[in-house]
């Protein structure tokens, strides 16, 4: 151990628990200095956004009056009165049970395929898989192929086999409107967490899969497993954060699609209920309550799949 290695250890014990993460932050005063702007913009709109959204929850208020403190009184209307947000409550946990974690599964898997291919043709390959989640007419194409007329895709096609003898109503129909909504976001969720684990499994060092054959690694299945997945832990939680984030905000595919509120409120979400008081009841202190509620569920997601993926390779 260096003389200098000794004096530090020497400080540090000398040091209280402030002294030494002042004396940290000193020494890295240019790392601060860089994070600085992040940090001071995600302190302005997302800390102090979430506080005052719980102290709002506790009030009744709406944007014109001083805001009434009621205590739990939103938090037990939500539960025990309001008939309307269990429905939406039970919609969204469906949408993100099935959608969250089947978008993360086929993202992953199509990157893992495309990594495969030559440099040439993944570029083109992961253009076109990646162009539904930026194309801003995805839902006029589902629209149209859905139409509930004979000039729609779908029901044209059906009626020319002989399988149906009128046109069916898709998106005014609750059989199906879920199910095809359902459809719409695993079609759109190659987005963003798609690319970033592309990113990641070119990222991985190729001397890795050479050691793990030499210590007994026999197939691809044993490879991802402990040494893909291990070697790509910070891909892998941005896309999770990014697929869990995404199916809990599944409103706007179904307003696209089946209006707002859709028919017997079948797709009807969290997010539809929040507009409704925040945007057009302006009960700002009820939405409030709703808006916590589903922070909380994605906070308890991020959580649990943090868990799992720490355990990856183990």
């Amino acid at each position: 151990m260096s003389k200098n290695t000794l004096k530090q250890v020497k400080t540090r014990r000398e040091m209280s628990k402030a002294e030494w993460t002042w004396f940290l932050v000193r020494k890295n005063k240019m790392a601060y200095f860089m994070v600085a702007p992040f940090m001071i913009l995600f302190f302005l709109f997302t800390i102090i956004p979430v506080f005052f959204s719980l102290i709002l929850s506790f009030t009744s208020f709406n944007m014109l009056e001083v805001p009434k403190f009621v205590f739990m009184d939103n938090y037990i209307t939500l539960f025990l009165d309001d008939d309307l947000f269990l429905t939406a409550l039970k919609n969204t946990l469906i949408f993100a049970v099935i959608v969250g974690p089947s978008s993360y599964i086929i993202s992953f898997a199509v990157a893992w395929f495309i990594n495969e291919l030559s440099p040439k043709v993944r570029a083109f390959v992961t253009l076109i898989f990646y162009a539904p989640s930026i194309a801003g007419n995805v839902y006029l194409i589902w629209g149209t192929m859905f139409s509930g007329d004979q000039y729609g895709y779908v029901n044209g096609f059906l009626m020319k086999l002989g399988l149906i003898d009128a046109p069916i109503l898709w998106f005014k129909n609750p059989a199906y409107i879920m199910p095809l909504c359902i459809m719409v976001a695993l079609w759109t969720s190659l987005g963003t967490s798609f690319l970033s684990f592309i990113a990641g499994l070119q990222g991985i060092n190729k001397s890795l899969f050479e050691a793990g054959a030499i210590d007994g690694v026999k197939n691809r299945w044993q490879e991802l497993w402990f040494i893909t997945l291990p070697s790509m832990k910070p891909q892998l939680m941005f896309g999770a954060i990014v697929s869990i984030t995404g199916s809990f905000g599944f409103g706007g595919i179904v307003s696209a699609l089946a209006g707002n509120p859709p028919v017997d409120y079948v797709g009807y979400t969290l997010s539809h209920h929040l507009s409704e008081y925040s945007g057009t009841r302006w009960e700002v202190g009820y939405a409030c309550a709703i808006s916590f509620l589903m922070f909380l569920m994605m906070i308890g997601a991020n959580l649990l799949v943090t868990k799992l993926i720490s355990k990856l390779g183990e």
